[in-house]
C-alpha cells in the first residue's frame, strides 16, 4: 500500500443519514478483509448524551454529535481513499473538491474524539471546571469525583436553580 506521508490524522466522511453504524460496520469488514489494520486505526461515530425531560421526569439519551458523519483515525492513501469511498452508504471525503483533509489539533480536542490519558489529566477533587463541549457547554462546576477507569468525572454544576451532580468525560471539561 502506498503512502503519501506516513502521517497518522483523523479523517471526516460523509455517509447518508442514519447510516453511520452501518458504514462503520462496512468499514470494519473492508479493514479485516484487506488486512488494513497498519493504516485504519480508529472508526468513531461521537456520541454525547442528552438530558430529556418527558412528563415530568429526566431521562439520558445518547444521540449522534455529529449526524451524517464518521471519523476515521488512519494514514491516508490513494488506494484508501477510493477504497472508502467505494464503501456502501459512503458519499466521500470531507474537504475541497472530496479531497481528504485531516482534522486539526484544535478541532480534535473540541470533537472529542481523541481519550484523555490518566497521565495527562490534571484536574483533582474540588478543582473548579468549565464545561467545553457538549449539552452542558459553557456550564460552571467543582469536581466532585473521579473515575480513572472509566475516563470520567463526577461535576457538581448549578441546574435548574439547584446544585445537580453530572458525569462527564475528561476531555469534556477544563480547569478553569
Amino acid at each position: 500500500m502506498e503512502n503519501i506521508n506516513n502521517q497518522v490524522g483523523w479523517y471526516v466522511i460523509h455517509v447518508y443519514s442514519s447510516y453511520e453504524s452501518v458504514v462503520k460496520s462496512n468499514l470494519e469488514k473492508m479493514i479485516e478483509n484487506n488486512n488494513l489494520q497498519d493504516y485504519i486505526f480508529e472508526i468513531a461515530i461521537p456520541v454525547e448524551e442528552d438530558i430529556v425531560e418527558k412528563n415530568g421526569k429526566r431521562k439520558i439519551v445518547e444521540k449522534k454529535k455529529f449526524p451524517g458523519y464518521v471519523f476515521l483515525k488512519m494514514i491516508y492513501s490513494d488506494s484508501l481513499w477510493f477504497m472508502i469511498t467505494n464503501t456502501r452508504g459512503v458519499t466521500g471525503f470531507v474537504g475541497p473538491q472530496g479531497k481528504a483533509l485531516p482534522l486539526t489539533a484544535e478541532e480534535i480536542k473540541r470533537m472529542g474524539l481523541e481519550k484523555v490519558s490518566a497521565e495527562d489529566f490534571d484536574i483533582k477533587v474540588g478543582d473548579n471546571v468549565k464545561v467545553v463541549n457538549g449539552p452542558l457547554e459553557t456550564f460552571l462546576g467543582i469536581v466532585d469525583e473521579i473515575f480513572i477507569d472509566k475516563q470520567k468525572v463526577r461535576v457538581i454544576v448549578q441546574m435548574f436553580g439547584r446544585q445537580t451532580p453530572v458525569e462527564l468525560e475528561f476531555n469534556q471539561i477544563e480547569k478553569i
